[in-house]
């Protein structure tokens, strides 16, 4: 009998699922479906970087996608599939019950933001990271050491704080709070009980300020002083964490038969989506694999016997035994925003589209419609080949902190900037700039390392952009100086998770094998342009300028 294992990937629009041959790592079927609360914009309020998502999104959104996948598959491939496994973005938590339930599934709670998943762009909470970075760095242990040394309000302690003081009833309601990587696997097997919720190495290493050396979580007199109204709740939330070759349940028979699936079958702990799909991209030490969608993150391996591995990185999104892959060290970095940058300027331009065709009375409905959809089909393809046949020496410079700066030292109160603008700027030129401000931002999360004494010997490109923009994989392999290999799959991170889950099947020995046996290799590969790396040697000087200009007026 063949084996076969089954991928879910919870992104920030979308969840994927992917059924993949545990033998042949042949991708027999994939799917993906959108949250429809989400895409209506609701719960979320841009303007004060507010981003919540209900949990009604992932469960419906779950079971469609899984059911489209494998309905799409033949009863062989169905009743092969052996195992499964799920990422999601992150930090993302919820508050729940003592059953493990989100707030948000209970009726007095439905239509509460604060009792929905604060998706991990959610910046409200800035005031609680700095004040958590405050007490860290007089604390006698600063429990910030593997996390680069600065907290960040996208992550896990930062959200609960802003949320237990903003809502009262929700602070009250709330047992306990888990990421959407550990609630996924919880969900499928039927858990009733938060405190026999796995989690994930993963997400707390590198959100929730666990570490063994100080004994897991920060002790309770470190939260009490930072806020009273943390009192007991790190009794209520873990102590162990697994890492996600780790069997973390079995399908239970009412997600089973709501998904036409074996009951029983072993669930692992979930991760991170940019860290299983550095799995899925096979990802090497010292090799950094850049996850490229709305925002990146970059992730980079170390041996554990390493000298390389005794470091600690300033400025970094945490370092993690196991949080990659088992047995190694997992450092993550990243940029808040990437093809969010695209999407803001393609808005931006729509607005006439949006505001004045949409009203033209001399046009259909229907026609107008045509129009607005075909011309904002058309706006980025032409502005990227408007853009290829420019040089890269205007007077345009930009700055990529459009939603805020994760690394190097992470500061969500930064904004964008544009400078070097006159009369004959025009929108391809502009978006040149932003192309080159993401690439320069990648640039600094590459020097940070070196500086730190960690050697990048290579750059593996995954995601959505590295798949689909020759242009912007160009202009980022001649910005780094460095060769970048594409991944050939388009659903990476499922496919790490699959991978992930070949292991809990007990069809591969460990992640390593799996990842031999499964992975697609590369599709392209981007080598450097010598002649223009003095070109961009100057052009991230100015980059740099410009970037110390909006720190200041940020201050």
């Amino acid at each position: 009998m063949n084996h076969y294992t089954l991928g879910i990937d919870f992104g920030s629009d979308s969840v994927r699922a992917l059924i993949v041959s545990t033998e042949t790592g042949e991708e027999m079927n994939a799917s993906v479906h959108y949250y429809p609360r989400w895409k209506k914009g609701e719960y979320c309020q841009p303007a004060d970087s507010q981003w919540r998502q209900h949990p009604l999104d992932y469960r419906e959104s779950l079971t469609e996608v899984v059911l489209k996948v494998v309905n799409g598959v033949s009863e062989e491939v169905r009743r092969g599939i052996a195992g499964i496994a799920a990422d999601t973005t992150g930090s993302t938590p919820v508050a729940v019950d003592r059953t493990g339930t989100p707030l948000a599934l209970v009726p007095e709670f439905a239509d509460n933001p604060n009792a929905m998943f604060v998706l991990w762009k959610d910046h409200t909470a800035i005031v609680e990271a700095e004040e958590i970075n405050t007490l860290c760095h007089s604390w006698d242990t600063d429990y910030t050491k593997y996390e680069g040394g600065t907290y960040s309000s996208e992550w896990f302690w930062a959200k609960v704080l802003h949320v237990i003081r903003a809502d009262a009833e929700v602070a009250k309601a709330a047992f306990s709070w888990v990421e959407h990587c550990d609630w996924i696997p919880f969900l499928l097997s039927g858990g009733t009980d938060v405190t026999e919720m796995k989690r994930s190495r993963c997400a707390a290493g590198h959100k929730a300020l666990w570490h063994p050396e100080w004994g897991g979580l920060p002790p309770e007199k470190f939260l009490t002083t930072l806020d009273p109204q943390l009192a007991g709740i790190r009794e209520r939330l873990f102590e162990e964490t697994y890492t996600s070759d780790t069997v973390a349940g079995h399908l239970s028979r009412e997600w089973a038969d709501a998904l036409h699936l074996p009951t029983g079958i072993p669930i692992m702990v979930g991760a991170f989506d940019a860290h299983m799909g550095a799995v899925g991209g096979q990802i090497e030490p010292f090799q950094l694999s850049k996850v490229m969608g709305t925002s990146t993150c970059d992730m980079l391996v170390i041996p554990a016997d390493h000298p390389a591995a005794s470091k600690t990185v300033k400025g970094i999104c945490g370092q993690v035994d196991g949080s990659v892959l088992p047995g190694m060290l997992g450092l993550e970095a990243g940029q808040s925003a990437f093809g969010d940058v695209f999407a803001w300027f393609a808005r931006l331009l729509s607005w006439p589209l949006e505001n004045i065709l949409s009203q033209d009375e001399n046009l259909s409905p229907d026609l107008r419609k045509r129009m607005i959809d075909d011309a904002k089909s058309r706006l980025l393809p032409q502005l990227t080949e408007a853009a290829e046949r420019l040089v890269p020496d205007g007077d345009i410079v930009a700055v990529d902190w459009f939603n805020g700066r994760r690394t190097p030292d992470a500061d969500q109160r930064l904004q964008g900037a544009i400078a070097g603008l006159n009369l004959g700027s025009d929108a391809p030129r502009i978006f040149q700039a932003l192309v080159e401000s993401i690439c320069f931002g990648a640039r600094r999360i590459v020097t940070r390392f070196v500086e730190e004494g960690i050697p990048v010997e290579g750059i593996i490109g995954l995601g959505g952009v590295a798949q689909k923009s020759p242009y912007v994989m160009q202009t980022m392999a001649d910005i780094l100086n460095r060769p970048i290999r594409i991944v050939a799959s388009e659903q990476t991170c499922a496919l790490g998770a699959a991978m992930f889950a070949a292991v809990g099947a007990g069809l591969h020995p460990d992640v390593p094998a799996a990842v031999t046996a499964m992975s697609g290799g590369f599709s392209a590969e981007y080598s450097p342009n010598p002649e223009l790396v003095a070109v961009y040697d100057e052009r991230f000087r100015r980059y740099l300028m410009l970037g110390e200009a909006a720190e200041a007026l940020a201050r």
